[in-house]
């Protein structure tokens, strides 16, 4: 995901991390991250809301890696 994300590949990255919830994997802080950069790079509001949400759920909104990527967003 951090991959797509950084190469310009923003809905790759957003499929493959709806691919990872299909599967039921948990995503950790770093999946986050990149889904962020993701949703800024392709401007899909939605999707960073959904994260942001998701980051609230799992209990990383006291992060500062995923603090900086939500402003970044």
């Amino acid at each position: 995901i951090a991959t797509y994300a950084q190469n310009g590949n923003g809905s790759d990255a957003l499929a493959l991390f709806h691919e990872m919830q299909l599967k039921a994997m948990e995503p950790n802080a770093m999946t986050f991250v990149s889904i962020l950069d993701a949703c800024s790079g392709v401007a899909a509001v939605a999707e960073g809301k959904e994260g942001h949400a998701g980051i609230i759920e799992k209990g990383f909104d006291s992060d500062v890696v995923v603090g900086t990527a939500l402003v970044n967003m």
